[in-house]
């Protein structure tokens, strides 16, 4: 299973702005240990991001979130989608296997 997790801001910059070095440590402990694939900005900037999470079930994926530092100072909260892979470019075979 993969998981497309959406982030959305619910306060303006200025109450994002203290969380974002959290938030990139938050970033970077779950790029490292292998659950986050991808992640980044949603275009326009501002409104948000998006992380494509794997190897996690969606109790886990939820767990994740909730440590967001975002989602602990109230300022973003996440919606979670659930995908049963059915077919991969054979570039991310590796991937969505372990997934």
């Amino acid at each position: 299973m993969l998981h497309l997790l959406i982030l959305r801001y619910l306060r303006g910059e200025a109450d994002v702005a203290p969380h974002i070095a959290g938030h990139v440590e938050y970033l970077e402990r779950h790029h490292a240990a292998g659950t986050f694939i991808a992640s980044g900005q949603t275009v326009p900037a501002g409104e948000g991001g998006a992380i494509l999470a794997r190897g996690v079930d969606r109790a886990a994926a939820l767990a994740i979130t909730a440590e967001d530092p975002f989602v602990r100072a109230g300022v973003a909260e996440y919606s979670i989608t659930t995908i049963d892979v059915g077919r991969a470019h054979p570039a991310l075979a590796g991937l969505v296997s372990a997934a």
